[in-house]
């Protein structure tokens, strides 16, 4: 059972410039959500990251507002926050396959992004999952785009060319 599983965690990335972070989250369940928005600012804080907070009405805007962002501000990167339960229709499928193949395909375009929507089958699994004292995957999804940050500063520093090596 993954529960009993150790993990590895890496440590938080150390940045020599400002780092600005975009949360977008949909607190549809808000409990569950302003954890996960505790558990993504305290991450943030912690690598002295600004963060600014943005609410939508569903998962499914999500990335739609990230995208926006992507295009019309200036942040470094973005956590996507929120909580889908099963249900008893397949929306439940479509919005979870949905906003996380968006959410994926923000990031293969260059956007440094953390998934930290959380797709349960029951409340009890979103509150643990939730919880900054417990699984923290707010703060899972906010260390993820710092990395995301951290790798894409690193490599914008290198210089590839046009196909001639000095």
């Amino acid at each position: 059972m993954a529960a009993n599983e150790n993990h590895h965690t890496l440590p938080l990335p150390k940045f020599d410039k400002p780092v600005s972070l975009l949360i977008v989250v949909a607190p549809y369940y808000k409990d569950i959500a302003d954890n996960l928005v505790a558990g993504a600012r305290a991450v943030a804080a912690a690598c002295g990251a600004t963060v600014e907070l943005v609410e939508v009405p569903g998962a499914l805007e999500v990335p739609s507002a990230i995208a926006l962002a992507e295009r019309m501000a200036n942040f470094d990167g973005y956590v996507a926050l929120g909580c889908v339960i099963r249900g008893e229709t397949t929306h439940y499928d479509t919005v979870c396959n949905d906003s996380s193949r968006a959410l994926s395909m923000l990031g293969l375009q260059g956007a440094a992004v953390g998934n930290g929507i959380l797709t349960v089958e029951n409340r009890a699994q979103a509150e643990v999952r939730a919880d900054p004292a417990g699984q923290n995957k707010g703060g899972g999804a906010a260390a993820a785009a710092l990395h995301l940050i951290a790798l894409s500063r690193k490599w914008a520093s290198d210089t590839k060319g046009i196909g001639f090596r000095p």
